[in-house]
């Protein structure tokens, strides 16, 4: 896969998730829900940094700043991050809301490899 983090808005984010190509290839998408603000998303962030890149050829990271795409966010129901979403053929697979180790993560993403 090409990029190991794709920055996604509002605009664009369905577009990446409902890809026919992705859908038909059963591409893998972790989804990070984040804001500037949070420490605990600052935590995380080279956690799933380092993640992506491991898992680069398995799966595609997303980023998405919960106080610039509201339209994603509430669609989603997000209501505290970071919150992690697995989506596999447009589906939430699973859920992680808060901190977790790269060891938790990585349970979490080969959960649905």
């Amino acid at each position: 896969m090409d990029q190991p983090i794709l920055c996604l808005t509002d605009s664009n984010f369905s577009d990446h998730v409902s890809d026919p190509i992705n859908i038909e290839n059963n591409v893998l998408f972790l989804v990070d829900f984040w804001a500037d603000w949070c420490n605990p998303c600052k935590i995380i962030a080279p956690i799933i940094e380092e993640i992506a890149n491991e898992f680069n050829d398995k799966i595609k990271v997303i980023k998405l700043n919960i106080d610039n795409n509201p339209i994603t966010t509430k669609h989603y129901g997000i209501k505290s991050i970071p919150t992690l979403l697995l989506i596999k053929k447009g589906v939430v697979l699973s859920t992680q809301v808060g901190l977790i180790s790269k060891n938790q993560l990585r349970d979490f993403i080969n959960t649905y490899l």
